[in-house]
């Protein structure tokens, strides 16, 4: 399969200009994240569009997508119209920061995979830098938008690696966000945890943490609950 082209079982990426191709931190969000209730979503640095398209594959919502590297916009705009969910989902090729100053009509969930190296050393590749480097998007500019534009009752939806989610499970309380929901990844059973997808909600709840494990422990051979969750995308699971 090339890079540069990517089939699920109900729809196509097209990624040959996208700064970031199709991974698993956001196949995993898109799987993985609580819709429950999401009549209004909003998909922060939809990249190609994967989660985004995900996302409409598994609702009935209406999706806001926002992307602001141009090439990867366009990506998404084509991966978009090429869907039968073309009509329920908006791709806008704006900043988060500017898009949450500008935004009047709230969202039931705000979901992102989204930049996440602090002080870590920068690709040479200016875009690539910028995508997955926190100062393009900072995690106070995360919160501060989220607390703008979720609805009273909506929830804030994003993978990061083990690290900065603990940072930013700190830093959301700042803003009354607080996570409620914790899903722990690990690559293998005797690996450590490498992503943790966090809901936050305005209201403190008891914590639920589940645990997730992508594979057996040999190369690309998947455990079942993997499969499980992926099942519905993934041609070959």
């Amino acid at each position: 399969m090339s890079n540069n082209f990517f089939r699920f079982k109900q729809f196509a990426i097209y990624q040959e200009e996208s700064v970031f191709k199709v991974g698993t931190d956001g196949v995993l969000l898109g799987a993985c994240a609580d819709l429950t209730g999401g009549k209004r979503i909003l998909d922060v640095g939809t990249g190609t569009g994967l989660i985004a398209l995900m996302v409409a594959q598994r609702t009935d919502a209406g999706i806001v997508a926002i992307e602001p590297e141009v090439n990867s916009y366009r990506e998404a705009c084509d991966n978009v119209k090429s869907s039968r969910w073309c009509d329920r989902i908006s791709v806008k090729n704006i900043e988060f920061q500017k898009y949450s100053s500008e935004q009047t009509p709230k969202f039931d969930i705000i979901i992102s995979n989204p930049p996440y190296f602090r002080d870590s050393l920068k690709n040479p590749d200016s875009n690539k830098s910028a995508t997955r480097h926190s100062d393009s998007l900072t995690f106070s500019d995360i919160l501060f938008g989220a607390n703008h534009l979720l609805n009273p009752k909506g929830n804030l939806q994003i993978i990061l690696p083990y690290a900065e989610g603990t940072l930013f499970i700190a830093e959301a309380s700042h803003f009354g966000l607080y996570c409620n929901h914790i899903i722990k990844i690990k690559s293998v059973p005797t690996g450590n945890i490498i992503r943790l997808i966090l809901k936050f909600e305005r209201i403190k709840k008891p914590l639920l943490e589940k645990f997730l494990t992508i594979e057996t422990g040999t190369r690309h051979r998947y455990t079942e609950e993997y499969k499980e969750v992926t099942r519905d995308f993934y041609l070959d699971i």
